[in-house]
C-alpha cells in the first residue's frame, strides 16, 4: 500500500522531532473480490438484482468488487456449480485481477467448493453467499447472545464441510479478511467432527439458558400489561433509525446491511397517555440462511410475540416489492404472518414528487415516513394508536377513589378518551383491551 506525499511528510516531520517510532497506518487493505452468479429460468430473484445485493454484502464485509461474472444455466453443475468453461474463466480472471476472494451468489455444496478451490490459485478464497452473511454477522454481533447465535450458525454451516475445509483452513487464505471470521479466531485445524458436535451442543445449551432469561423478561413485560410493537423489515430499511425517531433514543444505526443484530426495546407514550414498547429486530434478506433463522429464533420471538408489527421498507429502493415479499415470507417462517401489521415506507425524503405519487398509488394503505427528517412520524404514532384500539372495547366507567390502582392501570394499559373527577369517583371513557374487560366491567355505567 503506497503512501501519499502528505503521509511521507508527516513521517519525516515526526523523525525530525526526534520520535524514534513514528505512527504507521495499520488498517488492513480491503480485499479484491470476484462475484459469480447463475441466471436460472424461473428464478424468484433476477440474477442482476441478487448480485447487486451481494456486492453490497461484500462491501459491508470489507471487500471491493473488481469483477462480476454470470452464466445462464438450466440447472447447476453438481461438481463445480458453474460449467467447466466458466470455471476456467473464473481462474483466469482471478489471476489477472489479483483477486483475493471469489464469492458465489448461492450456497455451495462441500464438493462444489472443494473443486472450485482446486481450480484457482492457492491463495484465493472461495466462499458462498451463506458464508459471507455469516461473516458479516460475526463482524457485527455485539451482545453475548448475538455472538453465540452467530457461532452456532457458523458451526452448523461448517460441520458438513469439515472434510473438505481442513486444507482450506490450514492455508494462509483463512488468516483474515472476508469469510475468515469463523470461530472468532479459534484454530479450526484442531477441531474434528466430535469436537464440533460438542461445541454445537454447548452453544445450544447456553442459548437455551439465555432464551429462558429472555422469555422471563418478555413475559414480565407482557404481564405488566404494556403492549409491544415490533419493527420488522428488510435489512437497511431504516428500522433502527425509525425506532430512534419514534422513541427519541439513540440506538446505533448505520447505512450498512445488518448494521444491528441484537433486538433493542424502548418505551414510548402514545398521545392518549398509553404506554407501549417498541422492539427493533434483526433485518431479513433474500436467501436468508436457514441456519441463521434457527439460531436467531429467540430474537425473532420478539416479532412472533408482538401485538402489532411495523413492517418497515425502503420506499426509495427499486426492489421495494421484492423486499416486501421477502419479509412476508420470513414472517411466515416464524409464524408471525397473522399478527396485525402496518406497512411503513421509510426514506420518503429520497423520493421525487412523481415517485411519491407512484408509491402512494401502489401502496394506498401504507404510511410514507422519513426517520431522517421526521416526516410522517406523528401520523405513524396515530396509526399505531388506532390499530391497537381496533380490537379494544369502549367503556364508560366510574372508578372509586379507593380503587386508585385500577385508575392508574387504565392510564398504562388502556386508551383514556376522557377523564373527569367527580364526587363518586373518577369518570373515564376507555378503550379497553380484551384481557382487562373483567377488571373494568364492574365499574361500567350507562
Amino acid at each position: 500500500m503506497t503512501s501519499s506525499p502528505d503521509q511521507l511528510g508527516a513521517v519525516s516531520t515526526a523523525r525530525t522531532k526526534g520520535e524514534r517510532f513514528p505512527l504507521i497506518p495499520t488498517e488492513s487493505p480491503r480485499e479484491r473480490a470476484l462475484l459469480v452468479g447463475v441466471d436460472r429460468p424461473g428464478a424468484v430473484v433476477d440474477v442482476s438484482t441478487s448480485l447487486a445485493e451481494l456486492k453490497r454484502l461484500a462491501h459491508t464485509a470489507g471487500a471491493d468488487v473488481m469483477t462480476t461474472l454470470t452464466q445462464r444455466l438450466k440447472s447447476l453443475n453438481p461438481a463445480t456449480f458453474v460449467g467447466s468453461g466458466k470455471v476456467e474463466e473464473i481462474a483466469r480472471i482471478a489471476r489477472e485481477e489479483a483477486i483475493d476472494v471469489i464469492i458465489i451468489d448461492d450456497e455451495l455444496t462441500p464438493t462444489q467448493q472443494s473443486n472450485l478451490e482446486k481450480a484457482v490459485d492457492r491463495d484465493v478464497k472461495v466462499i458462498d453467499r451463506t458464508a459471507l452473511i455469516l461473516d458479516i454477522f460475526a463482524l457485527h454481533a455485539k451482545s453475548r447472545e448475538g455472538k453465540l447465535q452467530v457461532r452456532l450458525a457458523q458451526n452448523e454451516y461448517l460441520y458438513p464441510r469439515l472434510r473438505g475445509m481442513w486444507a482450506h483452513l490450514a492455508s494462509n487464505r483463512m488468516g483474515g479478511g472476508v469469510g475468515s471470521r469463523f470461530g472468532e479466531g479459534e484454530s479450526q485445524l484442531e477441531v474434528d467432527r466430535r469436537m464440533v458436535r460438542n461445541r454445537i451442543t454447548a452453544i445450544k445449551r447456553e442459548l437455551a439458558r439465555l432464551k429462558g432469561i429472555r422469555r422471563i423478561q418478555r413475559e414480565s413485560r407482557y404481564g405488566s400489561g404494556i403492549t409491544n410493537v415490533a419493527l420488522a423489515g428488510y435489512t437497511n430499511a431504516g428500522k433502527s433509525s425509525l425506532l430512534n425517531a419514534l422513541s427519541g433514543s439513540q440506538v446505533y444505526a448505520d447505512d450498512l446491511l445488518f448494521a444491528t443484530l441484537d433486538s433493542t426495546t424502548r418505551s414510548i407514550t402514545l398521545p392518549q397517555g398509553r404506554q407501549i414498547t417498541l422492539t427493533d429486530t434483526v433485518g431479513f434478506i433474500q436467501k436468508l440462511p436457514t441456519t441463521l433463522v434457527e439460531a436467531f429464533q429467540s430474537t425473532l420471538d420478539e416479532i412472533s410475540g408482538a401485538d402489532l408489527i411495523l413492517h418497515v421498507a425502503d420506499a426509495s429502493s427499486a426492489d421495494l416489492e421484492m423486499h416486501k415479499e421477502a419479509v412476508l415470507e420470513a414472517l411466515g417462517q416464524i409464524e408471525a404472518q397473522s399478527i396485525p401489521s402496518i406497512l411503513v415506507l421509510n426514506k420518503a425524503d429520497l423520493l421525487s414528487p412523481e415517485q411519491r405519487d407512484a408509491v402512494r398509488a401502489r401502496y394506498p394503505f401504507a404510511l410514507l415516513v422519513s426517520a431522517s427528517t421526521g416526516e410522517g412520524i406523528d401520523a405513524l404514532i396515530e396509526r399505531i394508536s388506532r390499530s391497537l384500539g381496533a380490537s379494544e372495547t369502549t367503556l364508560s366507567v366510574v372508578i372509586p377513589y379507593a380503587k386508585g390502582d385500577d385508575a392508574s392501570l387504565a392510564h398504562r394499559r388502556c386508551t383514556v378518551l376522557s377523564e373527569s373527577f367527580e364526587e363518586d369517583g373518577t369518570h373515564m371513557t376507555l378503550r379497553c383491551p380484551q384481557d382487562l374487560l373483567s377488571t373494568y366491567q364492574r365499574y361500567v355505567v350507562e
